[in-house]
């Protein structure tokens, strides 16, 4: 019976009234023949219209002004072919929470009289399934008219999205494939920035994803992971990669166990072809999908957001214009909320530390940029491609701090002198214009420990500062005269400052760091110093007392080898006070001859790297 409701584009476009609105689908959902005969018609009743789409990602809907008269578009979503449009008033802007939009159809607060859906060929009983799932239902509920578009082209995607040919009024046969969007290119820049987001990405962590380098990148770098689970809006192919490289299985979600949960598909063939009825991916509406306390359910929830800019105290300034789609206001608001109410869930905004035209993307203040995300009270993880900013618990100092050291090496001298005369860092603040350049990244990595104890390492940095200075007022009056030789009762800021602030050149300084509730906390460092000229170098560790007979100060010590044959030094030396027996039995475990002598209660220690490491 339903073959009887099929009609030509022409007949059903005649059935259109002036001034009506008519609901279009968005992505793969865009019912493209409809929309091109609607663009392309000159009959006379099509005049006035408004045509309502969450996001206009193709070229199918023309909207320059040879149009004007004919219809007029609004949006959800400044990005993509509309950001210019709506800045010269051709497009209409409705701003609003992606998880509210299902309510504004649903009350009628934006009437919907048409509403053009795009569906799949039926089944012998008469069901089909939707091409999108984000408001189509809610589209199809309200609308006067509802008009299915069938094109064979399309998956029989799984989740909210089966429906039955007696809810559509007409049908008409699809003569466009549905909208098909290329990846991007992977870039070198997205690649590093990426793996810096790995590593604070843990095994059994739920994601969000987008479309763009940044998330073409993560595809790569986060393929090693274990259990990952995924709730986002869009579905891509970059995220198709992720999952079919097994790092992705859903185990451990709160919500849609097992399952991806998306509402678009924006992606190629390929993708389209990989979901027609794949059980892995559930597609819900926007107002499920969005909704912050449903993203909450899921524990250890990280989300992931491209950002344009960002200042010294954390402002965001989100990306505008063609070709963006991931990192509007209302997209990160949801996202980001929902990872705020997720136990133990995370935040990341991610960006390079220049842009294209080479400028910094650092900035001391984001006043005169706009698209802007405030809410830097419960801001998190910055990254680039020179590390990570930890930013939760710390002060506006700290946080300026921080933020300058994954800034581009070349722009970190600036934004130092601006921050000490804006008075947001120490005036006296130690800097080394060299060190950015200097900076051993290569480092960096994590071992777990006894009792599933995971700690990474790295080099020390300036806004280590803080934390410094609490490991050291942790210390027993034994560990700190076994470490200083001395007393020390304090460690006021110059001290503190003058021991972070290490030039790389002669002084090598890791910190061993777990995560605490979300903050980094340092439980242990090794370095190691030499005068300019000599080939030996002077040795020193210190572990929390907490953390002390786990092996963290031998795992120490091997970085620090490595580190130190890497730069071409011959040998360490070190001193032991007589009493502290446990840090000469690190030494002893040297893969090197060492050399023990004791003299007057103090152990002179030399480890020669001349004769290779035993076996």
């Amino acid at each position: 019976m339903w073959k009887q409701k099929i009609v030509s584009a022409a007949e059903m476009l005649a059935k259109i009234e002036p001034g009506m609105s008519i609901f279009l689908g968005t992505g793969m959902a865009e019912p493209r023949t409809l929309v091109k005969h609607l663009m392309e018609s000159t009959q006379p009743n099509l005049q006035d219209l408004e045509l309502i789409q969450l996001v206009s990602l193709g070229d199918t809907v023309a909207i320059d002004e040879r149009y004007v008269r004919k219809f007029r578009l609004k949006t959800f979503f400044a990005g993509w072919i509309a950001s210019d449009a709506i800045s010269e008033g051709r497009v209409d802007l409705i701003p609003s929470r992606f998880s509210c939009v299902p309510w504004l159809i649903k009350t009628g607060a934006i009437p919907i009289d048409v509403a053009f859906i795009q569906v799949t060929p039926p089944d012998d009983n008469g069901y089909a399934y939707l091409a999108g799932a984000s408001v189509e239902r809610y589209a199809m509920e309200t609308a006067k008219i509802v008009v299915g578009e069938i094109n064979s082209e399309i998956p029989r995607t799984m989740g909210d999205t089966l429906v039955h040919m007696d809810e559509f009024d007409y049908l008409v046969e699809a003569t466009q494939p549905p909208l098909y969007v290329e990846r991007w290119p992977l870039q070198d820049v997205y690649l590093k920035i990426s793996a810096n987001i790995a590593s604070a990405v843990k095994d059994g962590s739920c994601i969000s994803y987008g479309l763009g380098p940044l998330y073409e990148a993560l595809a790569q770098t986060l393929a090693t992971k274990k259990n990952l689970g995924v709730h986002s809006p869009f579905f891509t192919d970059a995220l198709m990669e992720l999952v079919k490289s097994g790092a992705v299985t859903n185990r451990n979600k709160g919500i849609f166990r097992g399952k991806v949960c998306a509402s678009y598909v924006i992606g190629t063939k390929e993708l389209m072809q990989w979901l027609d009825l794949n059980p892995m991916v559930e597609f819900q509406p926007q107002d499920i999908v969005m909704d912050p306390r449903i993203i909450g359910l899921n524990e250890n929830m990280v989300a992931i957001f491209p950002a344009r800019k960002v200042d010294l105290t954390g402002n965001i300034a989100l990306h505008t214009g063609k070709g963006n789609v991931t990192a509007g206001p209302g997209n990160v608001q949801e996202l980001f909320m929902g990872a705020t109410l997720s136990k133990n869930g995370r935040t990341i905004f991610a960006l390079p530390s220049r842009n294209r035209e080479g400028e910094p993307n650092i900035l001391l203040s984001l006043e005169k940029y706009p698209f802007q995300f405030t809410n830097r009270e419960s801001l998190d993880l910055v990254v680039t491609e020179y590390g990570v900013a930890f930013l939760m618990g710390r002060t506006l100092r700290e946080r300026a701090q921080a933020l300058i050291e994954i800034a581009h090496p070349d722009d970190r001298e600036e934004l130092v002198r601006q921050a000490k005369e804006m008075k947001m860092i120490y005036a006296d603040q130690i800097y080394f214009p060299e060190s950015g350049h200097l900076y051993p990244e290569k480092i960096a990595c994590s071992h777990e420990f006894k009792d599933s104890l995971t700690v990474r390492f790295r080099a020390i940095k300036p806004s280590d500062e803080e934390e410094m200075r609490r490991l050291f007022y942790r210390f027993s009056d034994q560990a700190v005269y076994y470490r200083y030789f001395s007393p020390i009762k304090t460690m006021p800021h110059r001290k503190m400052q003058e021991y972070v602030s290490v030039d790389y050149r002669y002084t090598m300084s890791i910190v061993a760091i777990i995560d605490k509730a979300g903050v980094e906390k340092i439980i242990g460092e090794g370095r190691y110093a030499r005068l300019p000229g000599d080939s030996f170098a002077d040795t020193a560790f210190i572990v929390d007392e907490n953390y002390q007979g786990m092996g963290i100060s031998s795992y120490l010590f091997e970085l620090l080898i490595r580190a130190a044959r890497e730069e071409g030094i011959a040998g360490f030396t070190a001193d032991v006070i007589e009493s502290n027996r446990a840090m000469l039995k690190v030494y002893e475990k040297a893969p090197f001859p060492v050399q023990i002598v004791l003299v007057h209660g103090v152990y002179r220690i030399t480890i020669p790297f001349e004769t290779p490491p035993s076996q």
